[in-house]
């Protein structure tokens, strides 16, 4: 069996961190014995996610521009030199057959070190509006998977492959341990559950609805699984842990069993994040999709829309949701047979095996450059 060394450099949210995971999961499956490296920001999320799921990573000090303080890109650039500097070391010592960009600031440096050392290089964009760090690398890039049709926009059109976004695999294992998924949250399988996601860094606007929403959904009967983030979480336990009526919840920052949070939920209110999309919709679960305001081209409001207009998801304007979300609730959870045919729309709407297309493009480049040296 060919032992392969793969590079895996990205992160910043979950948005890149999970696909890349799933990426490098896919990887190991196929092929057990490779080594898998990845690098990271430091002081950012990956740096705690990736070892969480059994991998190693190496932080870089790269960090991005600041559009409001353009004084501060001194020290930006800086940081950069520092980082390409360091990843050509890393790549040097490591000498990886392939290396892999999620997006995200330590994907830059790192990729290319790599493009420069000979290695090839795998860009995996999830959006439909590319990112400004897979725009930067495009040029090097021997192939580019995207998510969405019409990437010709952002990279040269013979090096782009449609596979769709890459999902964990312990998500599609643990969708049927419905029971054993909410008895883990401490809540009753006999209830009907609302798995609340903000992204991973949590979304004010989303939790000040669901805030608003508490009565509503203890006067439904429903119970409640809410990922805040960390920024929110100590100011939301402190104002809801008194609040009357409620309803059965687990509230947290951040939700390590995403397994199970999917498992339980019978509706889920989420960012429309590319990533967020994919796993909701590889899943078939109904969702109410909230575009974040904050994000280029408006590309959240964009995927959001290719599944609701679709009969996959409900949409609801970021402005809008303390006003609209309670009435959506009582009318999803009043009329079941509208949840479920969310449910099953969005399941047909799946990019199935997306990990291991990308992994059958990483095989082809390393043989490739084999056959070339």
């Amino acid at each position: 069996m060919s032992h392969y060394k793969i590079i895996v450099s990205g992160g910043g949210t979950g948005g890149h961190i999970f696909p890349a995971i799933a990426i490098a999961n896919a990887f190991r499956r196929r092929f057990p014995d490779a080594e898998v490296l990845f690098v990271g920001a430091e002081g950012r999320m990956e740096m705690e996610r990736i070892p969480a799921a059994g991998y190693r990573i190496i932080g870089l000090p790269v960090s991005g521009l600041d559009r409001r303080r353009l004084w501060r890109n001194i020290g930006v650039m800086r940081r950069l030199w520092i980082s390409l500097y360091r990843a050509r070391a890393i790549v040097h010592d490591f000498q990886p057959d392939v290396a892999v960009g999620v997006g995200g600031y330590a994907s830059g440096p790192l990729l290319r070190a790599a493009a420069a050392a000979g290695i090839p290089t795998l860009l995996q964009e999830q959006n439909s509006y590319a990112g400004i760090t897979n725009k930067w690398l495009a040029k090097h890039a021997a192939r580019i998977c995207v998510a969405y049709p019409g990437m010709e926009r952002f990279f040269p059109a013979e090096k782009i492959v449609l596979t769709g976004n890459p999902v964990r695999k312990d998500l599609e294992d643990a969708i049927n341990c419905h029971d054993e998924a909410l008895k883990h949250f401490g809540l009753d399988p006999a209830s009907k559950t609302l798995l609340v996601l903000g992204g991973s860094l949590g979304a004010r606007t989303i939790n000040e609805a669901v805030e608003a929403c508490l009565p509503t959904l203890a006067d439904l009967g429903v119970q409640l699984i809410w990922q805040t983030g960390r920024s929110y979480y100590d100011a939301i336990r402190s104002r809801v842990s008194d609040l009357e009526p409620q309803p059965k919840r687990w509230v947290g920052p951040f939700i390590t069993r995403m397994d199970y949070a999917y498992a339980a939920a019978d509706l889920v209110v989420s960012r429309a994040g590319a990533s967020s999309i994919s796993e909701l919709c590889l899943l078939g679960k109904p969702s109410i999709l909230v575009p974040s305001p904050n994000v280029a081209e408006d590309h959240q409001t964009k995927n959001a829309r290719s599944v609701a207009d679709r009969g996959g998801a409900v949409m609801i304007a970021d402005g809008e949701v303390r006003q609209s979300l309670p009435d959506a609730l009582r009318r999803l959870f009043g009329d079941l047979e509208q949840l479920k045919m969310l449910g099953v729309h969005s399941g047909q709407l799946a990019e199935r095996h997306s990990d291991e297309r990308i992994v059958d493009e990483l095989v082809a480049l390393i043989e490739n450059n084999k056959r070339l040296k």
